[in-house]
């Protein structure tokens, strides 16, 4: 039964790693900061990897894990844009996308007729983005370390921010999909 909860706990473990990620990178820490980046990531790729491998997945976790990873990317982006590594439109840009995705989420489950016992699912585009958008805050952080990267940060910051438009798009049409289906279902 303990190892049923690892998952979970490994998540919930991820959660907890926001504060010191967040604290290091305000603090200039930046090795710091990037040692507990990493650590949160693996806790992120050991919690799913468990949770598939030995059928642990649970709809708590659908829901934990996307949160952990909205957490720890909000947390440091708005960390590196106090330190002056990311510019306001970039964190506003990021800020709107989750804002969409968590509204559209809890819309869903408020909805009265749908079934809610299936797992939340995140898109293929969304799990790219997610996956852009850890790569930059570590690139950010390196950056800092390596200052001769520097030539590649605005590439870096309209790569992501170009997923980030793209993957809120696709969830929108997801959803325009999921509307008019349920629609002609009644």
């Amino acid at each position: 039964m303990v190892f049923a909860s690892l998952p979970n706990a490994l998540t919930i473990l991820r959660i907890i790693l926001t504060v010191p990620v967040v604290i290091a990178l305000l603090n200039h820490d930046f090795y710091f900061a990037l040692i507990l980046f990493f650590l949160a990531g693996l806790t992120d790729g050991l919690d799913g990897w468990i949770a598939k491998r030995f059928n642990l997945q649970t709809r708590l976790g659908s829901i934990l894990d996307p949160m952990a990873d909205k957490l720890l990317l909000v947390g440091s982006f708005i960390a590196l844009f106090l330190i002056d590594l990311i510019p306001l439109w970039f964190l506003s840009l990021v800020f709107l996308r989750d804002l969409m995705i968590v509204s559209g989420t809890v819309g869903y489950f408020m909805e009265p007729s749908s079934e809610k016992n299936e797992l939340l699912n995140p898109s293929n585009l969304s799990k790219f983005n997610t996956a852009l958008q850890i790569s930059l805050v570590i690139f950010l952080v390196l950056n800092e370390i390596y200052p001769e990267l520097n030539d590649w940060r605005m590439i870096a910051l309209i790569s992501v921010a170009t997923s980030t438009i793209l993957s809120g798009a696709d969830y929108i049409w997801i959803w325009t999909k999921q509307v008019f289906y349920n629609e002609k279902r009644k």
